[in-house]
């Protein structure tokens, strides 16, 4: 993907990500968040409007700052840094509301070529479970890992 992106930092765990945005709103601090989850080597990707104060974030704001495709590549941007960091990881995500979940699938259908050659996407439906990504589905959720490269085995 190479859209434009904003700088983020992390710290030597890679589950923290921060960045700000800069638009007509001014600069307004996001946060990314991999949490593991009770599911072995799965993480929840969480991000939002970094609330200082409680050091936390609010993933139901709306920032309104004209810059939603230069976070959207951000934040993809800190899964793949992610996933390179843990390659055994599969990390699920969901918007906070349909709209985001939405604007989401938009973003993977509209990078599905470059993005499948290194990582594997899958999409949930409530009815027909995990499957691979199909651009144009409607999903309710997501998983993506890394694709792990196949073990040469020379005989002797």
């Amino acid at each position: 993907m190479k859209q434009p992106k904003y700088r983020y930092t992390t710290g030597t765990n890679s589950y923290v990500y921060k960045f700000i945005s800069v638009g007509p709103k001014g600069k307004i601090k996001k946060i990314v968040i991999y949490s593991k989850t009770s599911s072995k080597d799965v993480y929840n990707l969480a991000f939002g409007d970094y609330v200082e104060c409680d050091d936390d974030l609010d993933d139901l704001s709306v920032s309104n700052n004209r810059d939603t495709q230069k976070v959207l590549a951000t934040v993809a941007s800190t899964l793949f840094y992610f996933l390179r960091k843990h390659p055994a990881a599969w990390v699920f995500a969901k918007g906070s509301s349909e709209a985001r979940t939405r604007l989401y699938r938009m973003g993977i259908s509209a990078n599905i070529k470059k993005v499948s050659v290194e990582f594997t996407i899958l999409g949930y439906h409530e009815t027909e479970g995990w499957e691979n990504f199909v651009s144009g589905r409607a999903y309710e959720s997501f998983m993506i890992t890394k694709k792990l490269k196949p073990v040469y085995n020379e005989k002797s």
